[in-house]
């Protein structure tokens, strides 16, 4: 069982401040299930509102978690039953909700559990033990504030139930991704099975169905994967650098900052236009790598705009290649025996390309995420399978 305070880091969780009317108090989430399958649904909504962590009833009201033991202690059954096959359940998200999921799951309700301080501990299915790991669950990320609506699906824990995202715009277009090319899910999992190794052992099984895929991140805590994947690959990389300058663009709306990358000593160095020292990367390692951590912790500065780039560049296998980064032709991506296969075949499998393999993946705009800042609805369609 693993405890994970309940925020949420990343693209989904960080919004701007926006000069139009705020949006609605309320805004309907409808979640339409296309799966084909006859298994009764669960839904559950979990986010911070007011600085309290919590959970939504379908009308929207938030209840915030507390109590909690060690042992964890069972949570309160927060689940909303969802639609049949063919139907539709609408919810309401209050303004405000940061840091939320949307997990639905199939056949089974989800066990959530509270330690002290009413901290929850989510669905860890990769962790040995773990009380969901035999239910066929997935989630969604968001946050609705008054700069919008970020929503995403998420394959940076797992993939398990294909499912599309969209939002309805103030002006009533639609943005929609997430969607799977036909038989996506099925192509996703023989994939991994057909490239054998680690990379099969991501693919967990029960009661006679393929349940889940896993990241390779969680893959290393499930103890499944090879937790020097990446080193012969980034040593190669750091080396190149002795002789190669590597050029950092990070900014989109800036490209006239720019960070110039030369190993010495081991020690890949970033210096600004002055020359001034920015930041200094040692090699990472491949929990780092797939995590987007660790040695490529990103923090709100200059260095967290380097860390993201050679993340990206890294998961993609395009650095120690393309010496200016990051890069944004996606048929340049994944090119290379030693990469992150799981990304790669998830993006093969979208039919707009986009998804989160990788913390990161935003980088050049390659993530499934929708916003808007001013959305009137916004949906979650259950793709079959």
């Amino acid at each position: 069982m693993t405890l994970i305070v309940s925020v949420l880091v990343g693209l989904a969780t960080l919004s701007a401040p926006s000069a139009q009317a705020a949006p609605p108090s309320m805004l309907p989430l409808t979640v339409q299930n296309n799966s084909g399958r006859g298994d009764a649904v669960y839904l559950y909504v979990t986010g911070i509102l007011n600085g309290r962590a919590g959970y939504l009833n379908a009308s929207g009201g938030f209840t915030p978690w507390t109590g909690g033991a060690i042992p964890p202690s069972p949570a309160p059954d927060a689940s909303i039953p969802g639609p049949g096959n063919g139907g539709s359940r609408t919810l309401q998200i209050p303004l405000g909700l940061a840091g939320g999921r949307m997990y639905m799951s199939f056949g089974q309700k989800l066990k959530f559990f509270l330690v002290p301080g009413g901290n929850l501990v989510q669905p860890a299915p990769w962790a040995a033990g773990d009380a969901n790991r035999d239910i066929l669950f997935d989630w969604s990320e968001f946050t609705y504030d008054n700069g919008g609506l970020w929503l995403n699906s998420s394959q940076v824990d797992m993939f398990s139930v294909p499912h599309a995202v969209e939002v309805t715009t103030g002006t009533g277009a639609v943005k929609r991704t997430g969607q799977l090319v036909s038989g996506g899910r099925n192509r996703i999992f023989d994939q991994h099975q057909a490239l054998g190794g680690d990379w099969a052992r991501l693919v967990y099984s029960a009661g006679g169905q393929r349940l889940r895929v896993l990241n390779p991140s969680k893959g290393l805590d499930a103890g499944v994967f090879n937790a020097n994947y990446f080193n012969s690959y980034v040593a190669g990389a750091w080396s190149t650098y002795q002789s190669q300058p590597l050029t950092v663009v990070p900014y989109e709306n800036q490209p006239g900052v720019r960070f110039t990358g030369r190993t010495s000593g081991g020690v890949l160095n970033f210096t600004n236009t002055s020359g001034g020292h920015v930041a200094s990367f040692q090699q990472p390692s491949s929990r780092d790598i797939f995590n987007c951590d660790g040695r490529l912790a990103a923090p709100n500065n200059d260095i967290g705009a380097i860390s993201r780039s050679l993340c990206a560049a890294l998961n993609r296998s395009t650095l120690g290649f393309l010496h200016t980064q990051p890069t944004t032709n996606p048929s340049q991506f994944y090119t290379r025996a030693t990469t992150n296969h799981y990304s790669k075949i998830i993006h093969q499998n979208m039919v707009d390309g986009k998804a989160y393999g990788f913390a990161f993946d935003d980088v050049g705009h390659f993530e499934s995420l929708v916003h808007d800042p001013n959305p009137r609805a916004a949906k979650v369609t259950l793709t079959s399978f």
